[in-house]
């Protein structure tokens, strides 16, 4: 009876995801640390389209060491555009490390926003900018919301953090590799908590790479409750 509880599941063969939205991934090709050539775009499109994904977000990083502009960003993903012919509809948004160049980028309003009016923005794992609840503040003022990607890999980021975030206003966006271990227990067992209470509102797979997310959406590392908090999310997409 209890069997099911216990069993483990793997994103790929668990079908939960099904309609839904990468809204993170760094399959545009030859723009930063992920995809390099346009045939490796295609094929992480054509297994996304085997797990039954229907929408795929283009978020190449921004930051001071990789400062890609708007308009070269949106050149590359006009040719990826193109050159993909299946049924996924394709996005395009920025991830950006919150750092010299975005603060520029956030006066100047020069911002590939991701869905309604938000920012994928991001830290550095092990420390965070000084003034980052500041940043977080002056992003909403500029009348943007902050998704913050991937939180539960942050490890200076403790659970009274994520409250005061999301009492604040901030989207945050599940790493799902990170409920396969792909990134150590610790970011496993955050990303549970926030998935358990209802904190994610965007999940995506943070491709860089097909053979190694091909690898961790085989684990079976997922439980039975875990799956059914996504295929929540994915309804609500």
């Amino acid at each position: 009876m209890f069997d099911f509880l216990k069993k483990k599941f793997s994103l790929a063969e668990s079908g939960v995801l099904s309609g839904s939205v990468d809204a993170h991934s760094h399959i545009l090709f030859g723009v930063d640390d992920g995809v390099g050539h346009i045939e490796t775009s295609l094929k992480i499109l054509a297994y996304e389209e085997s797990l039954g994904v229907k929408e795929v977000w283009c978020t190449p990083h921004v930051m001071e060491d990789v400062p890609n502009t708007t308009e070269g960003l949106q050149r590359r993903f006009e040719e990826l555009q193109t050159a993909y012919t299946g049924p996924i509809r394709l996005r395009l948004a920025a991830e950006y490390m919150m750092d010299n160049l975005f603060v520029d980028r956030l006066r100047s309003r020069d911002l590939i926003l991701h869905g309604d009016n938000m920012v994928l923005v991001e830290t550095s794992v092990n420390n965070p900018p000084f003034n980052l609840d500041s940043l977080l503040s002056s992003i909403m003022m500029a009348g943007y919301t902050p998704l913050l990607a991937h939180p539960e890999r942050y490890r200076y980021l403790r659970k009274d953090d994520y409250c005061r975030f999301v009492s604040k206003g901030v989207k945050l966006q599940l790493n799902l590799p990170s409920l396969a271990h792909y990134y150590g227990d610790t970011a496993c067992t955050k990303a549970n908590w926030l998935l358990e209470n209802d904190m994610y509102c965007a999940i995506g797979s943070d491709c860089h790479r097909i053979k190694s997310t091909q690898e961790q959406y085989g684990r079976r590392e997922l439980t039975s409750s875990a799956v059914k908090k996504i295929e929540t999310l994915v309804s609500m997409e």
